[in-house]
């Protein structure tokens, strides 16, 4: 693997492996907010922050060894509400900065699985970006998250409130394989 993609997707290893921890601590706030459909959000999109990550990993399977990883990470611990601005502001930057510049790089390198990777990461992102901007609208008026369901492709990481989907619309996976929060 050319060495600017293995390090952009080490990278976004981090970052995803640090956002699944970040969702993971802001879930137990929204729980202890009041928000229990808004901490299933963020459980869902912690795992989904973990499938991309795995992804990543894998992608980089012929690649060994100890590396220093620079990666973008948000921290703090606030209201719900700020911390719901907190994962928008994150899946906005991977959107819209930083796998649109590492996937330009991979495919000018021939990268084809990591493409695959940050494809599948950068359309689950902005779904994660529309979802947790809805639940900061509610939290700001005083409510919990309203949803059906929350339920994640474990292949992709996509995340839908509806369960109305038949397969899953970013990677076709079947609906049978979802994981309900």
């Amino acid at each position: 693997m050319n060495a600017m993609t293995a390090e952009n997707l080490r990278s976004a290893f981090g970052g995803e492996s640090q956002a699944h921890m970040r969702y993971r601590i802001w879930s137990d706030k929204a729980n202890k907010d009041g928000f229990p459909t808004v901490a299933r959000l963020f459980m869902a999109t912690s795992d989904a922050e973990e499938v991309h990550a795995t992804l990543h990993f894998k992608a980089l399977k012929d690649v060994s060894g100890d590396f220093l990883v620079a990666s973008g990470a948000g921290f703090g611990l606030s209201t719900t509400s700020d911390n719901l601005q907190g994962a928008i502001n994150g899946e906005l930057h991977e959107v819209n900065q930083m796998y649109p510049a590492y996937i330009a790089v991979a495919e000018m390198q021939g990268e084809k699985t990591a493409i695959s990777a940050m494809r599948f990461a950068i359309e689950a992102e902005k779904v994660h970006a529309e979802l947790f901007t809805k639940a900061k609208e509610a939290v700001d008026a005083g409510n919990d998250l309203e949803a059906k369901v929350v339920e994640l492709c474990p292949v992709c990481g996509y995340i839908t409130l509806t369960g109305e989907e038949d397969k899953c619309p970013l990677c076709n996976a079947k609906k049978e394989l979802f994981v309900a929060y």
